[in-house]
């Protein structure tokens, strides 16, 4: 692949001792790569497998685990399923992602679109998803359709240009916040429930200490594999209770099994009315694509140099590498719902990488793990699941939060973010913000004025109707009874 000053990447490629640091090698790989959309890229041709490709990739498989589990366990529990259904159906989700996806999209074909992971914050939606008489297949196909319609129409690319800094900073800070003090207080109910109170605090004072030093240092990208293996450690030698349960193994392939009347879901196929029931639910998962995204790309934006133009996250191509991964995932029977993988990402951009590199190690790795099924037991297991959630999204969307916001207009727009997420949710306080801002009540009121009246008003409104309509549709308005 040429990039764009001209060359080969194998021709502009030096070898890593030609650099004064670690970091300004890092900086000069990234500034040569120039992915192409679409086209076949290899390794060693096109880009380059190093150390630090490893991290994310034991990040992102950690968080696969975690955030599935979670998933499939929200699924099973409204519809009496146990856990043996759980761990067979997160080892066929860990083979679909890691044979079908991550290697053969975002390692060979798009390196620009970020892997296909899961979609968290619509897990606490699926015992309303349920009641309403939803069906997962039926809801992975109408996620996947809208998503495709959004990144044909290069909705999620359009949708990214127009928050401004102060409202990406304001929703980085509310989603970082939320999401530690979150798992802080999961992690102490574990401990307290365990009969051993002593091991959160000693978990967390670790974790602590550990990311502080690895921010002074500049490693910050160590941070999920090393604290959450310390994590472990420290609540191991405190008495914390473990053990191993999933053997080694290979779930059922069959899409007919997963579908059964009697097996698997045991639901049996959708029809018309599981299709209408989960509608709404499908637009709101879809409306919540735009800010989870725009977080990923801003993560990248921060850490890479600006030469570094050709291997940014392409955000429409993650849209359609999501939407055709959820119709497939579905149809072959898995109960996850995907989103832009973002303790793949996160780490990724810390550790100034590619996307590529460590997509083909993270797909060995989920294939790995699900085969071997001990490695599921240990990141599911309550002290390195939160330590890996804490220092791998929560703690970065934060720090990334608080860069944006420099000046007094930038913090207008991040403090009225906040308030409208925390008043609703996230999708409404930022589709609210953004509307806001581009008319320029608040924020930088010459951004607004250089703004086209769709950008500025039509496109903005339309965001914040559709948004708060499928809010509305499935309950999720303060005071106000879901619709249907």
């Amino acid at each position: 692949m040429s990039d764009m000053s001209g060359g080969s990447y194998r021709e502009r490629r030096k070898p890593a001792n030609h650099f004064n640091s670690r970091s300004d090698y890092l900086e000069h790989e990234l500034s040569i790569m120039n992915f192409k959309r679409w086209r076949i890229h290899l390794p060693f041709r096109d880009f380059h497998i190093e150390i630090e490709d490893w991290v994310p990739a034991l990040a992102a498989t950690i968080g696969k685990i975690v955030m599935v589990t979670a998933m499939v366990a929200a699924f099973a529990a409204q519809f009496g399923l146990d856990s043996a259904f759980i761990a067979e159906n997160v080892r066929f989700e860990l083979l679909i992602a890691g044979v079908l996806f991550v290697v053969l999209f975002s390692a060979v074909l798009n390196p620009t679109a970020n892997l296909a992971g899961t979609h968290g914050p619509m897990i606490p939606l699926i015992p309303l998803i349920a009641a309403a008489g939803g069906h997962p297949l039926a809801l992975g196909v109408m996620v996947g359709v809208f998503g495709l319609m959004l990144s044909f129409t290069k909705g999620g690319s359009k949708l990214v240009k127009l928050t401004g800094e102060g409202v990406r900073g304001g929703l980085l800070i509310y989603l970082g916040a939320v999401g530690l003090i979150g798992q802080i207080t999961k992690l102490k109910g574990w401990a307290g429930d365990a009969g051993h109170t002593g091991v959160a605090f000693a978990v967390i004072f670790v974790t602590v200490v550990i990311y502080a030093y690895l921010a002074r240092i500049q490693k910050r990208w160590l941070a999920i594999p090393l604290c959450s293996a310390l994590a472990g450690v420290v609540a191991l030698e405190m008495g914390a209770p473990f053990e191993f349960t999933t053997a080694p193994g290979l779930p059922h392939l069959n899409p007919f099994y997963w579908w059964g009347e009697n097996t698997g879901w045991q639901l049996g196929w959708p029809h018309l009315n599981h299709f209408i029931a989960v509608m709404p639910y499908a637009i709101l998962a879809v409306a919540m694509w735009s800010p989870d995204f725009l977080g990923h790309r801003v993560f990248q934006e921060l850490n890479y140099p600006q030469k570094a133009k050709g291997v940014l996250m392409n955000v429409d191509d993650t849209m359609a590498v999501c939407s055709v991964r959820q119709i497939v995932g579905a149809g072959l029977g898995g109960g996850n719902l995907a989103s832009s993988w973002g303790t793949y990402m996160i780490p990724a951009a810390i550790a100034k990488r590619p996307i590529p590199g460590g997509a083909a190690l993270t797909g060995l790795l989920c294939v790995a793990a699900a085969l071997i099924g001990y490695p599921m037991d240990l990141a599911m297991w309550e002290p390195v699941l939160r330590v890996a959630l804490i220092v791998g999204v929560f703690l970065p969307l934060l720090e990334a939060g608080m860069q944006m916001v420099k000046d007094t207009k930038n913090s207008h727009s991040a403090g009225i973010c906040i308030f409208s997420c925390a008043f609703v949710n996230p999708v409404f306080g930022w589709a609210l913000t953004m509307l806001l801002d581009n008319l320029g009540f608040i924020g930088d009121k010459e951004r607004s004025e250089s703004l086209t009246l769709a950008d500025r008003l039509i496109i903005p409104a339309l965001t914040l109707a559709v948004c708060t309509g499928a809010l509305a549709l499935v309950g999720q308005l303060p005071g106000i009874p879901a619709i249907l």
